[in-house]
C-alpha cells in the first residue's frame, strides 16, 4: 500500500481520534488538526511519540496552507449540546470549514472526504433511510445549524466535484458510539452510562419509544478508510448499523452492564425535532466498499464503551485525589 501524507480535521475528536490512530497503524504519515473546542489532547496523547504524526492547533473556519495526499473533513461539533451551544460558529465551521478544506484539497490534487450525518435526513418519513431520500428538515429550528449545516456542506462538496472535477468522497455517519467520547456531550450512549456508573437518574426525552440504530466506532472507522481507498465511487453512502433499538432498550442493556448502579429510569419531554426514527439502508455500502458490514454488535460496544468509562473516572479520581 503507497504511504500518504493525510490531514484529519477534528482530529483530536471522538471520531478523529480513532482515525488517526488507523490511519497511523497503517503506515501513514498523519496531520491531525483542531481547535479544541470539543477535541481533546488526552485523546491523542498516545500519538504524540510517533514521528509520523503531528498536532496542530486550528480552526477550519480559517484557511490552512498544507501540503497532502488526502483529507479527512470531521470537524465540527456533533453533539446537540455543543453545536447548540454557539449555532452560528456550528454553521460557519460547516459550511466554511468546507469551503477551505475543498479550496485545499483542489490547491494539492488531494482526495477529499466529508464526514456528513445521517441528520440530513432530518426527522425522516422513509424507513429504513436510503441515499436517494433528499430527507425531512426544518430549516429554522434549533438543531438546523447542524443539520442544514452539513447538508449545505455536501452541497458544496458535489459542486466542487462537477465544477473542479475534485476528487471527493461522502459518508453519512448514523449514531456513533465507543470509548474517547465526551463524557458531557449530550449524547444518548455517553449519557446513559455516566448516569449509570454515577447512580444519577437515567434520562428519557419522550416516551422511549423512539429508535435509534447504534454503530460501534471501529466499524465506522473501517467504512471510512475503504470509501476513502476505493476508485469510481464517490457516494453520498451510509455508514451505520441497521440493528434498531428503543431508547428504552437502550437504557435497559445499560443497567443490565452495570449491575451496581442505583440509577432509575425517568422520563422528560421530547425536544423540538427529534427525530423519532433513525435507521441506516446500508445496501450500498456493502455493495460498492468490498462487503463492508458492522462486525460489533451493541453488547460487545457497550462493554468495551463502559469499560472506558469507569477507567475515565477511575483516572479524574485519582488527579483529584493528588490534589
Amino acid at each position: 500500500m503507497e504511504k500518504k501524507k493525510i490531514l484529519v480535521t477534528g482530529g483530536a475528536g471522538f471520531l478523529g481520534s480513532h482515525l488517526c490512530k488507523r490511519l497511523l497503524d497503517d503506515g501513514h504519515e498523519v496531520v491531525c488538526l483542531d481547535n479544541f473546542f470539543t477535541g481533546n489532547k488526552d485523546n491523542v496523547i498516545e500519538l504524540m511519540s510517533n514521528p509520523r504524526f503531528e498536532l496542530l492547533r486550528h480552526d477550519v473556519t480559517f484557511p490552512i496552507y498544507l501540503e497532502v495526499n488526502q483529507i479527512y473533513n470531521l470537524a465540527c461539533p456533533a453533539s446537540p449540546i455543543h453545536y447548540q451551544f454557539d449555532p452560528v460558529q456550528t454553521t460557519k465551521t460547516s459550511v466554511h470549514g468546507a469551503i477551505n478544506m475543498l479550496g485545499l484539497a483542489k490547491r494539492t490534487k488531494a482526495r477529499i472526504l466529508q464526514a456528513s450525518t445521517s441528520e440530513v435526513y432530518g426527522d425522516p418519513q422513509v424507513h429504513p433511510q436510503t441515499e436517494d431520500y433528499w430527507g425531512h428538515v426544518n430549516p429554522i429550528g434549533f438543531r438546523s445549524c447542524y443539520d442544514e449545516g452539513k447538508r449545505c456542506a455536501e452541497t458544496l462538496f458535489f459542486d466542487y466535484y462537477r465544477q473542479n472535477q475534485l476528487d471527493i468522497r461522502v459518508v453519512r455517519i448514523f449514531n456513533t458510539y465507543g470509548p474517547n467520547m465526551h463524557p458531557n456531550d449530550g449524547r444518548v450512549v455517553s449519557n446513559f452510562i455516566v448516569q449509570a456508573l454515577k447512580n444519577e437518574d437515567i434520562t428519557i426525552y419522550g416516551d422511549g419509544s423512539q429508535t435509534r440504530s447504534f454503530q460501534y466506532v471501529d466499524d465506522l472507522i473501517e467504512g471510512m478508510v475503504r470509501m476513502m481507498n476505493q476508485d469510481g465511487f464517490i457516494g453520498p453512502v451510509n455508514l451505520g448499523n441497521p440493528h434498531e433499538f428503543t431508547i428504552k432498550e437502550l437504557a435497559e442493556r445499560v443497567l443490565h452492564l452495570i449491575p451496581e448502579s442505583k440509577s432509575k429510569i425517568i422520563y422528560k419531554p421530547l425536544p423540538e425535532d427529534d427525530p423519532l426514527q433513525r435507521q441506516p439502508d446500508i445496501t450500498l455500502a456493502k455493495t460498492k466498499l468490498d462487503g463492508w458490514d458492522p462486525k460489533i454488535q451493541l453488547e460487545e460496544g457497550l462493554a468495551r464503551t463502559i469499560g472506558y468509562f469507569r477507567e475515565y473516572f477511575e483516572k479524574d479520581e485519582k488527579k483529584v485525589a493528588s490534589c
